[in-house]
């Protein structure tokens, strides 16, 4: 029996919904590491049969979001300590790679939105607006990259790690120091400096500066 083309696509539009819910639950923090989804009760609370629920899970495991182990359901990535550390090394090589290929390309309107993304970015009081803050400013440099495999690679190294990258920022939200904030926003203005100048070289080098800084934080408080 051939199959009706218009009920695969109401099948991929509801696994994409069911996936886009899911991620925004990962990467907000409300599904941690670890924690079991349970596909019955989604399906049910989402008024969507069991097969979306299955194919948005598929689409999240491409992701890195979720693990999928047979008889044993579906769960939410759990990276190690050395998941950690090889993720940030990951993007010390990578990042680097994807700001150059992009700088050259921004426009006048790209550097208008990040010194937007950061003044905002400076005074953000809440974890939730620090890490969507910080992420956008970041994407904004990569924004008019040409190498879709890096930006891809990059993507889902922050979407595994942003669980974690999202407890450290709040401890350290907690606990900061003048000093602590300072360093980050210095950070962020040497690196929009360097990128409106077109400056590559020293853009890459401040970019790695700050990725270290932050995988030695994750480091301290045990990732």
């Amino acid at each position: 029996m051939t199959k009706d083309p218009s009920s695969s696509a109401l099948h991929g539009v509801a696994s994409q919904r069911v996936a886009d819910i899911l991620a925004e639950r990962i990467l907000s923090g409300e599904l941690v590491p670890g924690a079991r989804i349970k596909q019955d009760e989604l399906a049910e609370e989402l008024a969507t049969s069991r097969i979306p629920v299955r194919d948005a899970l598929r689409i999240l495991e491409a992701r890195g979001l979720v693990i999928i182990r047979a008889n044993a359901g579906a769960r939410v990535t759990t990276l190690t300590r050395r998941d950690l550390e090889v993720s940030y090394e990951i993007r010390e090589r990578i990042e680097p790679l994807l700001l150059a290929d992009s700088m050259p390309h921004l426009t006048g309107e790209d550097l208008a939105d990040l010194r937007k993304v950061m003044e905002r970015n400076q005074s953000a009081a809440d974890v939730d607006d620090a890490i969507a803050l910080e992420r956008a400013f970041h994407w904004i440099t990569y924004r008019r990259h040409s190498t879709p495999l890096l930006a891809q690679i990059v993507e889902r190294v922050w979407d595994t790690t942003q669980s974690y990258r999202r407890a450290y920022m709040k401890l350290a939200m907690e606990n900061t120091t003048a000093g602590a904030g300072r360093t980050h926003d210095i950070e962020q203005q040497l690196l929009y400096d360097a990128v409106a100048n077109k400056e590559v070289e020293t853009a890459q080098a401040v970019l790695v500066m700050h990725i270290r800084r932050t995988r030695a934080g994750l480091g301290r408080h045990g990732g």
